[in-house]
């Protein structure tokens, strides 16, 4: 993947700082201003000195805070790749889930920015949350506070949901495509197949939602269970926190036409109405930089 940058690299002498989100095989890096002015992006694939090269290719020398988004543990490779950038830059990097850096970001620049009390749900690959508490990212204990993914939603007992969370396990792009093979292979017809060429094994959840946006029966059922076990998430992190908005990211934000409306009456069905009366429930505002974003702002909130 050659870096690809949406902004010209800035050549003047002012402070900015710099996120970074970590996916499974490459960075997507941006440089911001303090008020959270994008003004350059990079992606390129995860090597030796990919930190070093995405910082010169997005920032001036003065980087005030430099802040890292993860979707897996911190491994001992990427902690060095990133402290070498950092010396570089001459600042200390600091690493946030990915769930916690997206809420920063929407409660900084996007969905939640007229709120001081918001969580943010991340779902695309794998599932997790971020909160804002008071207007400062709520880390937990241990750092691990927004393990969404792990909501216990149904009281059976499967081994995805003992490796993988419940919650992950039934609305991660996997998962979705796992239902609708369930029912194809049961017998079912779906358009699913067809839009991924015939080839069964080459169903994404794009497919499955293009499907039910055809009206194909499967796909809609796949939808409709989507949407309840997101509404019960939603409600369960609702009655927890008192949010005032809570943020839907990944392919619930991709597939908002399909996802939003009824995830919001299926969440304000479990809720009391004390706080299904207050509680907005809105998709990304901020696409593919969220992270980025929200990793540099909470970096800078921690400088």
């Amino acid at each position: 993947m050659a870096p690809a940058r949406g902004l010209a690299r800035r050549h003047d002498d002012d402070d900015v700082i710099v996120g970074v989100e970590v996916r499974d095989h490459a960075i997507h890096t941006i440089a911001a201003e303090h008020d959270g002015s994008i003004v350059a992006r990079d992606d390129r694939p995860i090597t030796h000195g990919a930190f070093q090269a995405a910082m010169r290719a997005v920032a001036t020398e003065h980087i005030t805070a430099f802040g890292i988004a993860v979707r897996t543990s911190v491994v001992p490779a990427l902690t060095e790749f990133a402290s070498a950038a950092a010396v570089e830059a001459g600042c200390e990097p600091r690493f946030f889930t990915a769930g916690a850096a997206v809420a920063a970001a929407e409660h900084w620049r996007g969905a939640g920015r007229r709120a001081q009390h918001v969580i943010a749900i991340v779902a695309d690959d794998r599932v997790e949350a971020g909160i804002v508490i008071d207007g400062r990212v709520f880390h937990g204990a241990h750092g691990r506070a927004g393990a969404a993914g792990w909501l216990a939603l149904n009281p059976v007992e499967r081994d995805d949901y003992r490796r993988l969370g419940c919650l992950q396990a039934e609305v991660a792009s996997a998962g979705i495509v796992r239902r609708l093979m369930w029912r194809v292979k049961a017998g079912d017809a779906s358009q699913a197949v067809a839009l991924a060429g015939g080839n069964i094994d080459a169903v994404t959840a794009r497919h499955v939602f293009d499907a039910a946006r055809t009206g194909d029966a499967v796909a809609r059922g796949v939808v409709r269970d989507t949407v309840r076990y997101i509404g019960m998430a939603i409600a369960n992190l609702a009655t927890v926190i008192d949010p005032q908005v809570i943020v839907l990211s990944g392919l619930i934000a991709d597939a908002s036409d399909l996802l939003l409306a009824p995830v919001r009456a299926e969440a304000l069905r479990h809720l009391p109405p004390a706080i299904a009366t207050t509680l907005e429930i809105a998709t990304s505002t901020l696409g593919e930089d969220a992270a980025a974003l929200g990793a540099a702002r909470a970096a800078m909130l921690a400088s």
